[in-house]
């Protein structure tokens, strides 16, 4: 399957170039020319990688970056204009994972991102980036489901809502708690989102959603044998 990058850059020359590139490697790239059009698309769409561009309007890429951070461990190389250490310091204090100054060579952008992955994949063999359950091996750097060895596309919400479950194993979680720490506290939607992306997250399981048990008016509980 095909690797795939968002690229959060304002500058739609610069996106036109550097897409062409990862596109010439065999990545899938998605385009957002704002941090507030690139939260909207991580909410729905799944990626392995992100560029993220410091100097944007409406929010730059420090706010993103810390957004991103607060909810998810996708690999992320900023892309800006300024090279000052206290820069590159503040990047790396917020999760960044790669720091790359302008002009820069697209191939080496390109090139970098393909070292990060390989470094990123080749740690799935350490128990804690490994969560396991039935046939179900989630990968937690790759952000990736397999059932059985086939890969399971979830959602960014219901690989959260998922990752969440099993890291409070045995315990009853109620639906306003799971709202909480999965769509955030600022998140004023109706409670029943959360049976929505329960139902859906079943669905996928197949089988080992056995594992997801409804606590007739408490709410949801993991339980790794059953």
């Amino acid at each position: 399957m095909k690797r795939q990058v968002l690229l959060i850059e304002d500058e739609s020359r610069i996106r036109e170039i550097v897409a062409d590139y990862f596109e010439q490697e065999q990545w899938t790239v998605y385009e957002a020319e704002n941090g507030k059009q690139a939260i909207e698309m991580l909410e729905t769409q799944r990626v392995d990688l992100i560029i993220l561009d410091i100097l944007m309007p409406e929010m730059d890429g420090w706010a993103v970056c810390k957004y991103i951070r607060a909810r998810s461990d996708v690999p992320i190389i900023m892309l800006t204009a300024k090279s000052e250490d206290d820069d590159k310091m503040l990047g790396f204090e917020l999760g960044a994972d790669d720091y790359v100054t302008k002009p820069f060579s697209p191939k080496v952008l390109v090139a970098r991102a393909n070292t990060l992955m390989k470094r990123v994949e080749g740690t799935v063999g350490k128990a804690d980036h490994l969560l396991c359950f039935g046939h179900v091996v989630i990968n937690k750097r790759a952000r990736r489901m397999e059932i059985m060895g086939e890969e399971v596309d979830l959602t960014p919400k219901e690989y959260e809502l998922l990752v969440y479950l099993i890291k409070n194993a045995g315990i009853v979680l109620s639906r306003e708690t799971i709202m909480d720490h999965v769509w955030g506290f600022d998140y004023f939607g109706d409670l029943r989102v959360v049976d929505t992306h329960i139902k859906k997250l079943r669905s996928k399981l197949g089988g080992e959603a056995r594992h997801i048990r409804t606590v007739i008016k408490a709410g949801y509980t993991f339980e790794e044998e059953r």
